[in-house]
């Protein structure tokens, strides 16, 4: 907060913003001053100015048939190459940033040999690279790297997993660092039934990776403080992570500066 108060800056609510009770995804691009979300029931991605507040109505709308928008949860915004990307299980949807309306996507990554089962994405601008978490009906949960204009059936280029790499169990949302190319996962176990436990990590792994890797850093594991992590995001000017816990009802910050 600006004043340290408890109130926030701004809102955006109300009734003309067509925001939804779930939003599981929110993108700012920095390069545009702009700020994107996923609308799941209206089948849609709104975007508003970064200074929006009040009911103010999204700059553009992406929705209709034609784009193929099926409840979207998660997305990324790359504003380097204007483009949004949108994961949909065993299908990525790409469009122009700054498509509006009815717009069909620009391209699709899907088929057989993608291994797909896309749950959150990123891209490496750096590397040319796009980064999807996600869980394979055959292959299991996994990181999978392709090129970033991966297009049709096109296999990824490297994929991390595998017992030692600890990716086997529940994936959370994750964070890329294009500058070094590190990626910051979230890991949220199953025990007996339920979802989250003692032994739930925030785990670092980098890009070049390829195999059963083990990550380079881990926060928490057994009997740490994390219990259900669900979201993270990089401090890059404070050189910390922030980690949401949804058993905690709390965002945890970490010093990490070897990430950066």
């Amino acid at each position: 907060m600006a004043d340290g108060s408890d109130s926030p800056v701004r809102k955006i609510e109300g009734q003309k913003t067509r925001l939804g009770r779930t939003m599981h995804s929110i993108i700012y691009d920095p390069i545009h001053d702009e700020i994107s979300v996923p609308q799941d029931f209206a089948h849609a991605i709104l975007t508003f100015r970064a200074d929006a507040s009040g009911e103010q109505p999204p700059m553009r709308i992406l929705q209709g048939s034609d784009t193929r928008l099926n409840g979207p949860e998660r997305h990324t915004v790359d504003p380097v190459n204007n483009e949004i990307f949108v994961p949909q299980g065993d299908e990525i949807l790409v469009f122009d940033r700054e498509a509006v309306g009815n717009t069909a996507p620009k391209r699709i990554h899907k088929g057989p040999d993608t291994k797909l089962g896309a749950d959150a994405v990123a891209v490496d601008p750096v590397r040319n690279l796009l980064v999807v978490v996600g869980t394979h009906e055959t292959e299991g949960l996994k990181i999978r790297i392709y090129p970033r204009t991966a297009e049709g059936n096109t296999p990824p280029l490297r994929q991390i997993g595998g017992p030692n790499s600890m990716i086997t169990r529940m994936g959370g949302p994750f964070a890329l660092y294009p500058p070094t190319g590190k990626i910051i996962l979230t890991m949220r176990p199953r025990q007996a039934g339920v979802l989250g436990g003692d032994d739930s990590f925030t785990g670092v792994w980098n890009i070049t990776d390829d195999g059963d890797v083990p990550p380079q850093w881990t926060i928490g594991g057994p009997e740490g403080a994390l219990v259900m992590p669900r979201g993270v995001a990089l401090d890059v000017k404070n050189k910390s992570i922030i980690v949401t816990d949804k058993r905690l009802n709390a965002i945890l910050t970490y010093y990490f500066p070897e990430i950066f």
